[in-house]
């Protein structure tokens, strides 16, 4: 990895590249998920169908699998996968059943009432990539907060393997985290499906979770016919690292987001130049026994650099004006610089806290912003599948008290038909 000093100017020049990676999506693309989406919108499962042969080979003789069903899959996985993915998901709902609200009411002295509701969402569709790119923990992720939120139904769509069976792993996840009916489809053409409904797939509320270029395209073109989870960019780790951080990990950090895409990023901010050479040679001693080594080698020299910086308040100033996905404080006193970090998807506090523990395990969730986003958007949560309405009681008595008001700021708008609807009330 490059080695550089900070400066002022090459640091902020980074996220001017980085900037780059997620910009306008390929007009071809665009324009074929434009067509798959219409296709599906006037063809329905047919279309499915016949975009699922184009696309990936065939149709699996069964397509779809019931909720009774997907416990079968328990007995499918090893015991080792089980217990990891309960314990997974008892963690996962730990941690979000403490972001739930209340709806609530208040009542005034004059009688005036007032209040908001809060409930979940009737159905919401959860994308879960297929083949090579299978992730049971995406599964969890999606569905745990769902299931808290008080979401009715749970509809997955994910792509079947080659002979037309259903991955057994992202079926005993979903299976534990209670979604309630997969279909074997995916692509773009499944994401339609969710937001237009089709004869066999019900049309959802909205819809999460990852997927390829095809798919993001997908959901960010149909966002107004149905909600969507975020326009996700590729990954991003960002570590800010002391003089007392180990190489050996902070290496292993990095390679850890790297290896997701050759268009992930992989930043290092260190006050310590001993640790930025250590932290180097780390990566071409651990890169060597790592599978998707070309993945990596290919990230890190186009997105990834070290940068040793003057100071840790120069490295947090960067690190917000970053707004990574992921970051990571591997300091001596981690939680001292805490309240100082404003833009972060998730952070990771200390040498023991590296940033696979949040994508699997500790319990927040790994549905992050991505590309700066952080500067505005939130994790994944129970708020996230949740609507709020609000409600409102006036007595004859109070509407009298402020009819006047409410006239004048209506005049004031020039919309004389609101006025008129609370003058007509009083008219004798």
């Amino acid at each position: 990895m490059k080695i550089t000093k900070a400066n002022g100017k090459s640091e902020y020049a980074l996220i001017e590249s980085l900037k780059k990676r997620s910009g306008e999506t390929d007009q071809k693309i665009v324009d074929i998920v434009s067509s798959i989406i219409q296709g599906v919108k006037e063809g329905g499962d047919d279309a499915v169908r016949e975009y699922t042969v184009r696309f990936d080979g065939a149709m699996p003789k069964k397509t779809v699998i019931e909720k009774d069903e997907l416990s079968s899959y328990l007995d499918l996985v090893d015991d080792d996968f089980k217990k990891a993915i309960v314990d997974a998901k008892n963690n996962i709902y730990d941690f979000h059943q403490r972001q739930t609200q209340q709806s609530w009411l208040t009542t005034k002295e004059n009688g005036v009432i007032m209040g908001q509701r809060v409930r979940g969402l009737h159905r919401v569709g959860i994308y879960v990539p297929g083949g090579t790119a299978a992730y049971p923990s995406s599964v969890l992720m999606n569905a745990v907060p769902a299931k808290i939120a008080g979401v009715k139904e749970i509809i997955m769509v994910t792509p079947p393997s080659k002979d037309g069976s259903p991955n057994p792993n992202i079926m005993a996840a979903a299976a534990v985290a209670g979604v309630d009916k997969v279909f074997l489809c995916g692509g773009a053409q499944a994401v339609a499906a969710l937001a237009y409904g089709t004869e066999k797939i019900p049309k959802v509320d909205k819809i999460v979770g990852p997927g390829n270029i095809f798919v993001a395209t997908a959901k960010k073109l149909l966002y107004g016919v149905v909600d969507i989870d975020m326009v996700a960019g590729p990954s991003e780790i960002l570590i800010v690292a002391d003089k007392t951080a180990k190489p050996s990990f902070l290496a292993a950090d990095l390679m850890s987001q790297a290896e997701h895409d050759v268009m992930a990023s992989s930043i290092l901010l260190t006050t310590s130049e001993a640790v930025a050479k250590a932290t180097a040679k780390e990566i071409e001693k651990q890169i060597k026994f790592l599978e998707r080594q070309e993945i990596i080698e290919q990230s890190l020299e186009n997105y990834g650099e070290i940068i040793v910086c003057d100071s840790l308040a120069q490295a947090i100033d960067f690190a917000n004006e970053l707004a990574p996905e992921h970051l990571e404080l591997c300091v001596e006193e981690p939680l001292k610089y805490i309240g100082m970090l404003d833009n972060a998807g998730s952070v990771f506090l200390g040498n023991w806290s590296p940033e696979p523990l949040g994508d699997y395990f500790a319990g927040p969730n790994h549905v992050l912003p991505t590309s700066g986003t952080a500067r505005f958007f939130s994790p994944l949560s129970v708020d996230s599948f949740v609507k709020k309405s609000s409600f409102i009681y006036y007595t004859e008595e109070e509407l009298a008290k402020a009819k006047d008001e409410i006239i004048t700021l209506a005049d004031s708008e020039g919309l004389t038909a609101h006025a008129n609807s609370i003058k007509v009330r009083f008219e004798k």
